[in-house]
């Protein structure tokens, strides 16, 4: 049995990239696993937050999970603030990080990049610079096996074998070493506005993504304007192709067929056939997702017990890995 952690932040929305990329990943490896989810609510504040609206986002989170297939009694699931022992262990990883590993990290430079370009530089904030390290410290904490992730966070998880791997060669023995797996198809969905780039939480414009609560006319008109090219026809290339190819595996992935056959299926139609029929897919597959999540969000109290006994499980074993630790580095007497 494998333990295997994943992890969102609460958002104001969750998109579709987000559901396949990691949610439904985590669900399909309940059974014969044993699984750690939570909200990583420190993350989230990395960058300026309304406490009223974290707060919300926090429990939104939690009933997209519960909606998707999550069963807390076979899934750790938690809130990242209940458990002080993230933040402790991230401080002491902190202490064999390297500042030129961190520089490295591929998100950090882009959004320091876009801070810089947009004159605000001055708003990136030391927390958005470390966060990889805490979330190492989230990983190891827990001596976990496989974390699943998206393409852009390969990077972190790397960072955090090699934390791993430095600490145990400095104080003994201490942390497993976790394995990384991606998702082979699905694990990087692209912008419905711009093909190149992934499907974002943060993007500018609201055109990019598919909200798991979006409306169907919403869900209509995103499709109907997403980025294709000029050739017309239904076929699969993402290097020469990236924006038909990007909705075949959005096809792909709601409807459970594959991309090949679905270009046999599209054989002498146009995209307007084409993004009509997954626009239909795509409202077909969120409404029964939405009511869930709706209903859980009904409950709010009920969500709030659901995480406290996840943290009071997760605690039970952090608790002990920061006392081994302690003992480890020399600061327990």
């Amino acid at each position: 049995m494998k333990r295997i952690l994943t992890a969102l932040q609460p958002s104001g929305f969750l998109h579709i990239g987000n559901y396949f990329g990691a949610i439904e990943q985590i669900v399909d490896l309940q059974k014969g696993n044993e699984n750690f989810l939570f909200i990583v609510d420190y993350h989230a504040i990395t960058v300026p937050q309304d406490p009223k609206d974290l707060r919300q986002n926090i429990l939104f989170a939690a009933a997209t999970y519960l909606a998707a297939g999550i069963d807390p009694k076979q899934t750790v699931m938690f809130q990242q603030s209940r458990v002080q022992e993230h933040t402790e262990l991230g401080w002491i990883l902190n202490c064999i990080a390297h500042m030129g590993e961190l520089e490295r990290m591929t998100q950090y430079k882009e959004k320091a990049s876009k801070a810089s370009r947009a004159s605000k530089a001055s708003t990136v904030t030391v927390g958005l610079f470390d966060y990889p390290v805490l979330m190492a410290a989230d990983i190891l904490l827990y001596d976990t096996n496989v974390v699943p992730v998206g393409e852009d966070q390969k990077q972190h998880v790397e960072l955090a074998r090699d934390l791993a791997q430095r600490f145990n060669n400095r104080f003994g023995e201490t942390f497993i070493v976790p394995d990384v797996q991606l998702r082979k198809a699905g694990a990087r969905i692209m912008g419905l506005d711009d093909p190149t780039k992934k499907m974002s939480k943060s993007a500018t414009s609201p055109k990019n993504y598919i909200s798991l609560m979006d409306d169907e006319a919403t869900v209509i008109k995103k499709i109907k304007s997403a980025v294709t090219d000029s050739e017309g026809t239904v076929e699969y290339n993402p290097k020469t192709r990236p924006g038909i190819s990007n909705l075949m595996e959005i096809m792909s992935l709601v409807t459970k067929v594959s991309v090949e056959e679905i270009q046999i299926d599209y054989q002498g139609k146009g995209y307007g056939d084409f993004k009509e029929d997954l626009a239909e897919a795509l409202n077909v597959w969120l409404k029964p997702l939405q009511a869930e999540i709706q209903g859980y969000l009904a409950n709010p109290d009920g969500l709030t017990q659901i995480l406290e006994d996840g943290a009071i499980r997760a605690r039970s074993i952090a608790s002990e890995k920061m006392s081994i630790v302690r003992e480890k580095i020399g600061v327990a007497l």
